[in-house]
């Protein structure tokens, strides 16, 4: 029986389908992103107009963290689940710290729109203030966002085999002489 990526890929058009291949990394990525992006809009869109009414970046942190913890869980089984090279540990401390750059990436253009070019009531009328709200924050931030999540999931969440981050050095027990040091000589009749 055919797996779902193969009965979408059946789907395609045939010219179409060498690329995807080539690219299902990516596609799988960007399908995923499409997904939580909608989740996101949803939960924000219900934060913004109920309980977090008048706190707009603050309805879009908490949807894109619910957004992107889902992200993690379909990233890690579905699109990048051949690339597991350090241990769960490391892999989940360092996508919370992309993850956490990610989502101040994804506040700031709203913020910038909301706070500093004055995107909001009474400057604006409530279509306005919506129409850049979703656009800076939505569009815009979600774009450059995933853009730093892709490149730095691929980095340093889910590396390429082979490129697991190397075991440290050990440190030497022991102090090497300096050049022109000559050990004194042991006598020899010492056991």
């Amino acid at each position: 029986m055919p797996s779902p990526t193969q009965r979408a890929l059946a789907r395609v058009p045939e010219r179409l389908r060498p690329f995807l291949v080539r690219h299902r990394r990516l596609v799988k990525f960007l399908l995923v992103g499409s997904g939580c992006f909608a989740l996101t809009t949803v939960i924000d869109f219900e934060l913004k107009f109920t309980v977090l009414e008048h706190k707009p970046v603050v309805a879009l942190t908490v949807a894109t963290v619910i957004g992107t913890v889902v992200s993690y869980v379909l990233n890690r089984r579905w699109a990048f689940r051949a690339l597991r090279a350090g241990g769960r540990r490391r892999e989940v401390l360092v996508f919370i710290l992309v993850s956490a750059v990610a989502i101040a990436v994804n506040d700031v253009p709203l913020a910038v729109s909301r706070y500093l070019l004055d995107l909001r009531e009474p400057y604006v009328d409530p279509l306005r203030q919506e129409v850049a709200d979703f656009l800076s924050g939505m569009v815009v931030g979600t774009f450059v966002a995933m853009l730093f999540r892709y490149w730095a999931i691929r980095r340093w969440v889910f590396p390429p085999a082979g490129t697991a981050p190397a075991e440290p050095v050990p440190v030497p027990t022991t102090v090497p002489p300096e050049p022109g040091y000559a050990a004194p000589e042991m006598p020899r009749d010492v056991p």
